[in-house]
């Protein structure tokens, strides 16, 4: 009888164990995403005694939201044919829409199935108009730009996704930031 009352404790904790386990593995890939957005460089050089020096500073933390809602909106990189469109519901659940270059002159569509926010970390699936599909995934973050170590920094909200390299006016891209317009 004992036996029986400890395996009757251990499986009905299992299901808070998975739900930890999970919401921790969301936390460690939204760090490391948010990670791969940061850099830092410093320069500095001296010629007929003019010292000039080049510093940036780009800081990149997971933004997580206490009500996933609030997640929802418009998300574009600027300067680029990229974007999407979040309806975020309350339970992290999400209807999405979105574009992307498929070459310099032609835009295709697609439709996020699927969709789940767990913290600061999104996963769903692009399903092309052709009916080719892919996975998405990305978290949302606070990236501050730094121009001196002693800047106060402009930091913007937004979503960073690495993906699949792309190119895009000659250049091949695999990480894009989408700052939120609405």
């Amino acid at each position: 009888m004992y036996c029986t009352s400890v395996s009757l404790a251990i499986v009905s904790a299992l299901p808070a164990i998975a739900q930890q386990t999970s919401a921790a593995s969301a936390q460690a890939r939204s760090n490391v995403i948010a990670a791969s957005f940061s850099k830092s460089k410093s320069m500095s050089k001296e010629k007929f005694g003019i010292r000039k020096e080049k510093y940036l500073k780009v800081q990149s933390e997971p933004a997580v939201r206490p009500n996933p809602a609030d997640y929802s909106g418009t998300y574009a990189v600027p300067d680029m044919d990229f974007g999407f469109q979040l309806q975020v519901n309350h339970d992290g659940s999400f209807d999405g829409t979105g574009f992307e270059p498929l070459s310099d002159n032609v835009r295709r569509t697609f439709v996020l199935k699927n969709g789940r926010i767990q913290g600061a970390l999104l996963t769903a699936t692009k399903v092309y108009a052709s009916g080719e599909s892919e996975e998405f995934e990305g978290a949302f973050m606070n990236r501050s730009t730094y121009q001196s170590p002693t800047d106060k920094g402009v930091t913007v909200f937004g979503f960073g996704t690495l993906g699949r390299p792309v190119s895009v006016s000659g250049l091949t891209i695999n990480k894009f930031f989408f700052e939120k317009m609405s």
